[in-house]
């Protein structure tokens, strides 16, 4: 017996008819079915447990037609589907990253669209006062930022980001449009701008708080502030305003919706006064267009208000649109009946195929087993067979290894009997020459005897000469076949030699296959073992550099430093060369990484990062001995979060992995942070009266020329009282230090002429029709920077020539003309900086004072140099001589050389202290002098020149020990 399948809720339904791969708008009577079914199940559940069955991620029309609907359930949807949903945000994010490697047709749209979702999700649930509608009253804002600036700057840069994603999707729908057409009455067209209904909601929301909330913030925080602020809102207002305008424009929208338009220019928020101008933008949607498609309902209210007649026209209308309802989904449920009974045969000849292959199968498992038996007892046999023709091949090796043998003994024989039969064959042709030699001779005897009887005797001594001769031959015969058994025998032991020779030679090989063998070992242990000693190294440069930091984290509040006082000069300087560093180390840890044999460029740079960061730490705690509590506090936080970040940054290090697990970005922020409060910590300028500033620079730099000229005047008479009283070293010292410090002299002159020769091509570029008083007068800052370094230079100068003096008279130290030499190189280093901040880069007075300035910086390095070689050439270093003291005596000078030691380095410490504090008085002293606010110890800074403005050196800036 069949059984119907239960009816399906009608949520269900409609989820189904609203998301579905037709390209044309979700019908509004679907989407608030699937609305109202939220409220009644106060939840999602159901939405999600349809949507989980679909392919989203295969078709992108259906992701789309999901993805508006899921937003309509967001805006108007029972509050708890945002709870119900955040369990897919993962689910959501993988999807659109999926759509978005498609570049055509829906991929994209659904990508950003995704992305949308992921972020209203978000900004909702970290901003749960906010409903998914965006509609809040200005009291609700208000609270939502609970009166708190810092809420209501964290709530604004939310706000951009949510407005951001809208406008993205906004812009890429219309992107994908063909505008020259008129798309938005084609199906394919609603299906893509049906969505944008909901954003332009959104929008309009999002707009009024974002200007609503600058306002307030402008009210509370400097402008300069909310710089990045404005030029975002300028951003976003110009895109909205344009898309606007286009949307309003199309046909679909008319009927739809009453989109508003953007005021001509965005609201000033310099001027608190608009914020009674703006209008927030409304969207209007009309009443009869709201719900196209929507199915009359009927309202017992409403029916009781009406008069009969109308109640029963109403009635019958209705009846009839449910009943064509009704018809449309009998048909509907008709064609997927008839549909499945299609599938259900495509399936029945399926499954007959299907058994029809299993039987096949079958018959073919019993061939292939049958097969498999036969071809086992095949392989018997060939087994059997295998093992004979094995045994045959051996016998035959072995009959063809005595074959070799045999016919190699015989071949040996051959050639024996061959030089044997030789040998015979040579000795019967020596023996056979010999009797033809005998019986020529006998020959000749006979004829001899007939004619000569006389010499018969002499004959028969011959007869017996010839025996003997015979009976050497016999001789010779025989040591010629001991010879051949000698040679038989030499041959033996040539061939055992051979074979001797050839063992060797085998065991040398073997001998030097093993040699190898060790060899690679030892290399591949080489290897490792400079690998394990690379990573010894690296560790232990980092543990050594992060106890550097630790130690300096450690002495932030010790009593060592309460004595100690520092600049934010010094602390910016650090910071510059800090992040230096960190782009070298960066570049040198991914060096190490591609080729880990190169680990010196990465040693040196973690020892460099340590020790800059020992330092900035360090300069940071003295820097806020002389600050405001407020920033005080601030900067010591900050150099304990960068000390933080630099000791986890070196322990990511340690692991050999991509360059993500070294990330310096968060030291990078921190060194932002630090570096941020340093330049509200820099010095500021002079205070002087405008109408005095065009002649006070023409008199302080006219008095600096002549205060050189004095100085040189004062050195040549020096020079001549040296060589008028002084001989020999002294004399010869002298000379050197007074010629240098003349030449520093002359070096500063030129300087100071270019510097005028800058300082006139700027006012004569720059003042216009404007008199050179009031050019400095506009440009006072600039104007005080120029009077202050001109002061140094003069009052630099002055000072060494005392220091000068003194040395020629054996009264001074040679250690006070190298300060005083370096503080008028950095006073003219100063010198040099102001005049050339409002010069032209091209322009040939300014690379004259360049040249100006390094021929300073050489001169001052002469003067150093000659100080020293002179101070070398008079003090004299006594050689100790050990040699006649007892091991009593040398302990005690040990002793006492100890005390000396400790004695001088708490005359040092002293001496520290006394520099500081009389630094702390000059910077005070130099607060009262020049018009310094009263109550901070740190002047004003001027204009950061990097911002365009001009830069104020207050006096000489202090130089690190």
């Amino acid at each position: 017996m069949m059984f119907p399948n239960p009816e399906p809720p009608p949520e269900t339904v409609s989820i189904n008819k609203a998301i579905n791969t037709q390209e044309v708008a979700v019908k509004e009577k679907h989407a608030r079915t699937c609305i109202l079914g939220t409220h009644h199940e106060k939840g999602a559940q159901t939405f999600w447990s349809v949507v989980n069955r679909l392919p989203l991620s295969s078709n992108a029309v259906l992701c789309w037609k999901f993805c508006h609907v899921f937003h309509k359930l967001l805006r108007d949807g029972h509050p708890n589907v945002l709870k119900d949903s955040l369990r897919y945000r993962n689910e959501l994010s993988d999807m659109s990253r999926m759509w978005g490697h498609l570049s055509e047709g829906y991929g994209q749209l659904c990508s950003i669209y995704l992305k949308l979702l992921r972020t209203k999700m978000e900004y909702h649930t970290k901003n749960p006062r906010f409903p998914g509608n965006l509609q809040m009253s200005d009291c609700q804002l208000d609270e939502a930022g609970e009166s708190d600036v810092n809420n209501f700057f964290q709530l604004t840069v939310e706000m951009f980001d949510y407005l951001e994603c809208e406008l993205n999707l906004f812009q890429t729908v219309f992107n994908s449009l063909d505008m020259s057409r008129s798309v938005s009455v084609t199906a394919a067209g609603q299906c893509r701008l049906a969505p944008l209904i909901q954003v332009i909601l959104d929008c309009s929301h999002l707009y009024d708080y974002t200007v609503k909330l600058l306002f307030k913030l402008h009210s509370c925080l400097p402008a300069d502030t909310l710089q990045g602020h404005r030029d975002r809102f300028m951003e976003q207002f110009t895109k909205l305003k344009d898309l606007f305008y286009r949307s309003s424009n199309l046909q679909y929208f008319k009927r739809l919706i009453q989109i508003p338009q953007l005021p001509e220019n965005p609201p000033n928020f310099l001027r608190a006064s608009a914020l009674s101008e703006h209008i927030s933008p409304v969207v209007v949607i009309p009443a009869e267009a709201s719900s196209p498609d929507s199915e009359p309902v009927l309202e017992k209210d409403d029916l009781m208000d009406m008069d009969a007649s109308q109640q029963s026209q109403r009635v019958v209308l209705q009846l009839k649109g449910h009943v064509s309802e009704l018809e449309a989904e009998l048909a509907e449920q008709q064609h997927l009946r008839q549909q499945a009974a299609d599938d259900c045969e495509f399936l029945r000849a399926e499954l007959d195929e299907l058994r029809r292959q299993r039987e096949d199968t079958e018959k073919a498992q019993r061939s292939l087993s049958e097969i498999e038996r036969k071809a086992q007892a095949n392989e018997q046999r060939y087994s059997k067979l295998k093992e004979k023709y094995s045994e045959l091949v051996q016998n035959h090796a072995d009959l063809l290894r005595k074959n070799a043998e045999v016919t190699k003994q015989v071949s040996m024989a051959r050639q024996a009997q061959v030089d044997l039969e030789r040998e015979k064959k040579e000795l019967e042709d020596s023996l056979e020459r010999i009797s033809d030699q005998g019986q020529r001779k006998t020959q000749e005897q006979l004829e001899v005897l007939e004619s000569l009887k006389q010499e018969l005797a002499t004959s028969q001594r011959e007869l017996q000469v010839l025996q003997g001769s015979l009976e050497t031959s016999a001789q010779s015969e025989a040591n010629w076949a001991a010879q051949f058994a000698e040679l038989e025998k030499e041959r033996d032991s040539l061939v055992s030699g051979a074979a001797h020779r050839e063992e060797e030679l085998s065991a040398l090989r073997k001998e030097l296959q093993d040699t190898q063998l060790k060899l690679a070992s030892t290399e591949e242990s080489m290897c490792q073992l400079a690998k394990d000693q690379r990573k010894m190294l690296l560790v232990g440069s980092r543990k050594a550099a992060e106890q550097v930091i630790q130690d300096a984290l450690n002495q932030l509040e010790e009593p060592p430093l309460i004595s100690c006082a520092g600049s934010a000069d010094h602390l910016l300087s650090t910071v510059t060369s800090i992040s230096s560093c960190i782009e070298q180390l960066d570049k040198s840890w991914s060096q190490y990484l591609a080729c880990p044999e190169d680990i010196s460029g990465l040693l040196h740079s973690i020892t460099l990062l340590a020790h800059l960061t020992s330092d900035a730490i360090a300069h940071g705690a003295t820097t806020c001995l002389k600050a405001p509590p407020e920033p005080a506090d601030s900067l010591t936080e900050a150099c304990k979060q960068y000390g933080r970040e630099t000791l986890a940054y070196l322990a990511s290090l340690e692991e050999e992995g991509s360059l993500e697990n070294a990330d310096s970005t968060a030291m990078r922020n921190c060194l932002s942070k630090i570096k941020a409060i340093g330049e509200e910590l820099l010095p500021r300028g002079l205070d002087i009266k405008q109408e005095e500033l065009g002649d006070l620079v023409d008199k302080e730099m006219a008095a600096t020329s002549a205060a050189i000229e004095t100085a040189t005047a004062r050195i040549e008479e020096m020079l001549s009282k040296s060589r008028a009283g002084d001989t020999g070293v002294k004399l010869e010292v002298n000379e050197r230090i007074l010629g240098c410090c003349t030449s520093l002299m002359q070096a500063i002159q030129v300087l100071i002429v270019a510097s005028k020769d800058l300082q006139r091509e700027i006012v004569e570029s720059g003042r216009g029709t404007a008199s050179p008083k009031e050019f400095y007068a506009k440009n006072s800052r600039w104007t005080e920077g120029l009077i202050s370094a001109s002061k140094a230079v003069g009052w630099g100068a002055t000072v060494m020539v005392d220091a000068a003096d003194l040395v020629v008279q054996g009264r001074g130290k040679f250690e006070e003309l190298m300060v005083c030499s370096h503080e008028i190189a950095a006073s003219t280093t100063q010198l040099v900086a102001a005049s050339k901040v409002k010069a032209d880069k091209d322009s040939p007075n300014l690379a004259q004072l360049q040249q100006a300035s390094r021929g300073v910086n050489q001169a001052t390095a002469g003067v150093v140099a000659s100080t020293i070689s002179g101070k070398s050439q008079i003090e004299e270093t006594d050689n100790m001589d050990f040699s006649s003291m007892t091991l009593t005596q040398i302990k005690r000078q040990e002793m006492d050389s100890q005390v000396r030691v400790l004695e001088l380095e708490n005359e040092l410490q002293k001496e520290r202290q006394k520099l500081g504090e009389l630094r702390k008085k000059h910077y005070e002293l130099a607060g009262v002098a020049e018009g310094w606010e009263e109550g901070k110890l740190t002047p004003r800074m001027g204009t950061n020149p990097q911002q365009g403005g001009e830069a104020v050196w207050p006096g000489p800036s202090p130089r690190m020990e």
